[in-house]
């Protein structure tokens, strides 16, 4: 059964001695702590790429919140712009009609001032027309020196109620 000269039992033989080396030197247990190891680096690995998948998730749900509140403040900020431009254009636009009716009063003033001045100085014009009509009158319709005298009198007379 057992012949030296078959390759079998040489192949057989080289086999137990195999085994026999591997597990004088502890091959199989290596071989499981080198597994075990490589395991537990893959584990580990594995769980910190878990928590840094977990990091970064709630750094984008944090930058997601902030990208909200910035674009809720910007949204802020235009309707505070928006507002304050809506009253500063409601007070120019009183500040303008203000401005508009103060002219326009000024303008009436001027123009009242104006008409009483041109009436004066018709008034004026017309009396000194009368008051030269009345003195060629009186001085050709009166001789003498009563004449002269009314005449004078009247100018005087009209000259004061005139002042």
């Amino acid at each position: 059964m057992f012949n030296p000269q078959d390759p079998l039992f040489w192949t057989l033989v080289a086999l137990i001695i195999f085994i026999g080396v591997v597990m004088y030197f502890k091959v199989p247990a290596l071989v499981g702590k080198a597994l075990d190891d490589r395991a537990d680096a893959i584990r580990k690995e594995l769980d910190d790429a878990r928590r840094l998948r977990e990091e970064a998730q709630q750094l984008l749900a944090d930058y997601k919140k902030k990208s909200l509140e910035a674009e809720d403040e910007a949204k802020a900020i235009v309707d505070q712009a928006k507002r304050e431009a809506e009253a500063l254009a409601a007070e120019a636009r009183r500040n303008l009609a203000e401005s508009l009716e103060r002219r326009t009063k000024a303008a009436e003033d001027k123009i009242a001032r104006a008409e009483a001045q041109a009436i004066g100085e018709v008034r004026s014009a017309a009396v000194a027309a009368a008051i030269s009509a009345a003195e060629n009158i009186l001085k050709t319709k009166v001789a003498g020196s009563t004449a002269a005298s009314l005449v004078d009198e009247s100018i005087r007379n009209l000259k004061g109620r005139l002042n």
